[in-house]
């Protein structure tokens, strides 16, 4: 498993995560304390807003999971890659592509994340 793999593992398992706590700490050991996360839906800064915005993700979509798709590139510091939102061992109902940049302590400090179906 690359060094890539492994961090959108993590990346997954935190946008996943529905205990408070858990999803804080989380959150707070990959991304950087200025990370800048945006999307069609959201655009947050700061590992509160990160948080609070995953929260809100899991009062949406109740029962759904974020699955790796696959490791689409990776260079330098940063990854593209796709991911599945849906019920386990169904088909997805969302997906789509993030690129991560992760910063010199290996911390992702921006996510720019692509809708490809809804």
């Amino acid at each position: 498993m690359s060094d890539f793999d492994s961090m959108i593992q993590r990346y997954l398992t935190i946008w996943n995560e529905t205990d408070e706590q858990a999803r804080r700490a989380g959150i707070g050991e990959l991304f950087a304390e200025e990370v800048r996360y945006c999307d069609p839906i959201a655009a947050v800064e700061g590992r509160d807003a990160l948080h609070a915005l995953i929260g809100e993700v899991h009062q949406r979509f109740p029962g759904l999971v974020f699955s790796a798709g696959e490791l689409l590139d990776a260079h330098h510091d940063q990854a593209r890659f796709t991911w599945h939102l849906g019920r386990p061992g169904e088909d997805p109902m969302v997906i789509g592509f993030d690129v991560a940049e992760r910063d010199a302590d290996g911390r992702i400090k921006l996510v720019l994340g692509f809708l490809d179906k809804v």
